[in-house]
């Protein structure tokens, strides 16, 4: 294994949180270790428990640190929200070595040259996103390091989200003794490896059914117009299914899992299960067909709620049509759903890697690999997520509390790191 290429993704979801770790060997991608846990502290994908969400994370990367038997300290946090923001940037410098050969200082300044705009004091940068370097006019350039000119240029996407959303996220991931590797704006990551390079030049819609909320993306000419999210998601369909069986939660959620359809007419009477009625050790049976009665108008109110956030970002025709991905994508019966209710080419996307080929795995998959990809390309260091300690043993509670500032102190270096506590600064304060 090599460790100085070797990435950890942490996808902080409604439902689950999850730790994916690859390794990156000329370009190309091996996921050598995954961590799944339930989520506790999340709701409609914002944090309303910080505890329980420190918790979580930890839960998912000691699965992840077991099954590689080694220790997880860098990751790569995915941001996401209706908070985000995505602004157009162009910068420009002149070439500075006396030879006018273009290095990574320059690629670094005109970077930095672009992010030289009026920012609201309660948001902050995340990331600039470099769609294309222009050198003496010659444009679409996707690295112009060794290239002679004198005059360069960036035209690219510049994300910014609130201090205080941010705060919270970056507040969790560092109590739960994690440093911070970078910082990437999730539905960018997951379109690079969900969709196509046609899809996104004709024009996509990036579709990801979560727990707690679904998130749309469009994207067309080869970037990213626009990403907002729908606060209604799986988790409203298990609701649905608990209050028409009148059973718990959890148990409708597995019910959902298992048995569910999205699809009334293609249900099926003979698929009967049992349920424990809430308060009451009494079952009940129901079949395939009741319970697509209760999921088929939620899940169609979801999707007609895409088409309506597709249609209020400006766009009425879609030639790459829909993507699915996240966890309710894999209900039977939901690719049909939205064919019908879009009345566009739909298809799921699975990440094509062995041990993550489920949908709701797109988002931590490609984490790795835009991360990769963006630092390559802004010349900056990408630092590997593991270490060849072993993996941390179950702690109390409080013992694990006072020994996290020790484990952050050791593991902070420069980087990404410096920059978020500068980040901050102003606002803890």
């Amino acid at each position: 294994m090599n460790q100085e290429s070797t990435y950890v993704a942490l996808d902080i979801g409604t439902s689950s949180v999850k730790i994916i770790i690859g390794e990156m060997t000329n370009g190309s991608l091996n996921i050598i270790g995954v961590g799944e846990a339930e989520s506790k502290g999340m709701k409609k994908g914002a944090i309303v428990d910080i505890d329980d969400t420190i918790q979580s994370i930890r839960s998912a990367v000691e699965k992840a640190e077991r099954m590689i038997g080694m220790s997880i300290k860098n990751v790569i946090v995915g941001i996401t929200g209706n908070h985000i923001k995505l602004q157009h940037c162009h910068g420009v410098v002149a070439v500075s070595s006396d030879d006018r050969e273009i290095g990574d200082v320059d690629v670094t300044r005109v970077i930095e040259a672009a992010q030289v705009m009026s920012i609201p004091p309660e948001r902050e940068i995340i990331d600039v996103i470099p769609r294309q370097f222009i050198v003496d006019g010659l444009d679409e350039i996707n690295d112009p390091r060794g290239m002679i000119g004198v005059r360069l240029e960036m035209e690219g996407t510049i994300i910014t989200g609130s201090k205080t959303m941010l705060h919270n996220v970056l507040r969790c991931v560092e109590k739960a003794g994690l440093t911070i590797a970078d910082l990437v704006f999730q539905p960018l990551a997951a379109g690079s490896i969900a969709l196509s390079k046609d899809e996104r030049g004709l024009g996509v819609a990036l579709i990801d059914l979560g727990g707690g909320q679904t998130t749309v993306s469009v994207f067309e000419g080869g970037v990213m117009h626009g990403a907002t999210q729908i606060p209604i998601g799986g988790d409203h369909v298990s609701n649905d299914i608990s209050i028409g069986f009148r059973t718990s939660a959890e148990e409708a959620d597995v019910i959902k899992l298992e048995h569910g359809h999205a699809l009334i007419s293609e249900a099926s009477d003979d698929d009967v299960f049992q349920v424990t009625e809430i308060g009451s050790n009494q079952k009940q049976e129901f079949s395939q067909w009741q319970l697509a009665n209760i999921m088929e108008p939620r899940l169609e109110e979801i999707l007609t709620l895409v088409a309506r956030e597709v249609d209020r970002l400006g766009f009425d025709n879609l030639p790459g049509g829909f993507v699915l991905i996240g966890g309710n994508a894999k209900t039977q019966g939901v690719l049909e759903l939205a064919r019908d209710v879009l009345n566009a080419n739909v298809r799921i996307s699975v990440p094509d890697y062995l041990g993550v080929r489920e949908p709701h795995f797109t988002n931590g998959v490609g984490l790795i690999t835009f991360a990769h990809r963006n630092a390559k390309i802004q010349g900056k260091e990408l630092r590997n997520g593991i270490t060849d300690h072993a993996p941390r043993e179950e702690e109390p509670k409080r013992d694990r509390k006072e020994k996290v500032p020790a484990q952050r102190q050791e593991k902070e270096g420069p980087g990404l790191k410096s920059r978020v506590s500068k980040m901050f600064k102003s606002f803890l304060e």
